[in-house]
């Protein structure tokens, strides 16, 4: 009887599996019954590694909003540390192992004037002259403002605007007691010198536009709005029989009707080129999907989702939120080559959390049924960070509504342990782990199931044949998902990021999307 009611389980389950992959999703073009799409990444929303040819210009690029730094005194070797993360808001020159309580946002001010933002949140302070430096404000202004100056790259003095500078104190304190109007000079032995290392950066929508300006940030970014993405690569997409579009956008993208446009620095207009995809993508007979890429303070802290120093603070901004996917439904809802819209891109766990990420599902998806009915798909990403695959899939709040769909995004990327196994073995992984996790959420009777990002890449140096059989493994198992796959991303600018263009992938015959 156990063995009898085994073969009834797994008969279903399978049964359960063909169904739910074997649904067609509705409107696609010449019979197609999933999604086979691209990403167009790097074009609406700014990623830096896509197109870093937009920050070359910038003075001291490397210094833009959200690099994280480190100040290291030159005479004693000592870190200037924010104790508590800045919590407790003291700050000393006495650690020798720089972690987190060591390590500072920058906010760009200006070229030379920079605001420097704890782990916690708070700046460094310092009253004027002969005073300590602290972290006891949570909003900066003047004196919380200061001038960086550079020599031979790390070689760094802190000034106040009084003219003062900081320095490593004797009792490991961070004084501005060097006397104002005096040249410290650039002597290994002063104390009024630090070795500024850097730990990350930021190339997003944020950092282009507040190094530039208004001004140049706009020439510069429509001059990249209109040339990145044109006509001739939807015909492209035609051709390879790509019928679907993942467009990314910034909440920004709803103030462009305003007389004074969206916010400082963010740069307004990204709707018209939008609207010209939309008419590309009718025209080729491609479906397009809307994705709210980047929201109102930030769901994941990465600069492709607009922040400015990598804070995450997206749940005080759910009704912000709500009002652009109004905009966006509103606008584009009834659009005949829209497949759908997607709620809010990879947001971040913990910070934001289910008790906050599923009401604001179930209202923007409300909101988009409000002007297009049953047609659209409305389409809600899965949380980054989070072991638990299935819990916005499993979600009881979400269940019984109507073309809803969860997107999955599969990377064989970033952990150690995918940077320690080979090439050979992340095949593997694919045609195994990646199989089962999608094999299982076809068969788990909820919504339409998509891997809207992909890459073909791995962590270590492969072969050509390698990277054949990598999108071969990616194309065969992502394709059985029950909504398709949109690869990330159409095109990227250097060679160092090739794995990621769709568009150079083809013309290798790396991915063969058809035989």
């Amino acid at each position: 009887m156990q063995s009898v009611s085994c073969k009834w389980l797994l008969l279903s389950f399978l049964f359960l599996s063909w169904a739910h992959s074997a649904l067609a999703v509705d409107g696609l073009r010449n019979g197609d019954t999933k999604v086979r799409g691209v990403n167009l990444g790097g074009w609406l929303v700014i990623e830096g590694f896509i197109t870093p040819s937009l920050f070359k210009n910038i003075p001291r690029a490397d210094m833009l909003d959200g690099a994280k730094v480190r100040f290291q005194s030159w005479s004693s070797n000592k870190y200037v540390s924010a104790h508590e993360g800045g919590d407790s808001g003291v700050v000393t020159v006495d650690r020798i192992d720089p972690k987190e309580w060591e390590t500072f946002r920058l906010w760009r001010v200006s070229e030379l004037e920079y605001q420097l933002r704890t782990h916690n949140g708070q700046f460094l302070s310092c009253d004027g002259e002969g005073a300590s430096a602290s972290t006891k404000s949570g909003s900066p202004s003047s004196t919380e403002t200061f001038s960086i100056v550079r020599w031979k790259e790390n070689k760094v003095h802190i000034k106040l605007s009084s003219g003062t500078y900081l320095q490593a104190s004797s009792e490991n304190e961070l004084k501005a007691d060097y006397p104002a109007g005096a040249d410290p000079g650039w002597d290994d032995n002063n104390a009024a010198i630090f070795r500024m290392t850097f730990v990350s950066n930021m190339e997003g929508d944020y950092q282009l536009g507040n190094a530039y300006g208004r001004e140049e940030a706009k020439r510069v970014i429509d001059n990249h709005r209109s040339s990145f993405v044109t006509q001739q690569d939807f015909e492209f997409l035609s051709a390879e029989k790509i019928n679907t579009v993942r467009i990314p956008v910034g909440w920004w993208i709803k103030d462009d009707s305003k007389p004074e446009g969206p916010e400082y620095p963010y740069v307004g207009g990204s709707s018209a080129y939008l609207q010209k995809a939309l008419d590309w993508a009718q025209a080729y007979e491609i479906k397009f999907i809307i994705d709210l890429h980047a929201a109102q303070g930030s769901q994941n802290g990465m600069d492709h989702s607009g922040s400015r120093d990598d804070s995450i603070e997206w749940p005080s901004y759910t009704e912000q939120t709500l009002e652009v996917i109004e905009f966006l439904a509103s606008n584009y809802g009834k659009h005949p080559a829209l497949l759908g819209i997607e709620l809010l891109n990879e947001p971040h766990a913990p910070q934001i959390s289910l008790d906050v990420l599923k009401p604001y599902y179930l209202k923007a998806y409300e909101i988009v049924r409000k002007y297009s009915l049953d047609t659209a798909y409305v389409i809600i990403c899965q949380r980054l960070n989070t072991l638990h695959s299935f819990e916005i899939y499993n979600a009881n709040e979400l269940k019984g509504l109507s073309n809803l769909v969860v997107d999955f995004h599969f990377y064989n990327l970033y952990t150690d342990f995918f940077k320690n196994i080979s090439p050979s073995e992340s095949i593997q992984y694919i045609n195994k782990q990646r199989r089962q996790q999608v094999d299982s959420l076809n068969a788990a009777n909820g919504p339409i199931v998509f891997v809207g990002e992909w890459v073909n890449s791995f962590e270590r140096s492969a072969s050509l044949t390698e990277y054949q059989d990598l999108s071969k493994a990616q194309l065969e198992v992502y394709g059985s998902a029950s909504f398709g796959w949109a690869y990330w991303t159409l095109k990227t600018e250097t060679f160092q990021f090739q794995d990621w263009d769709l568009k150079k992938n083809i013309e290798k015959k790396i991915l063969q999307l058809y035989r």
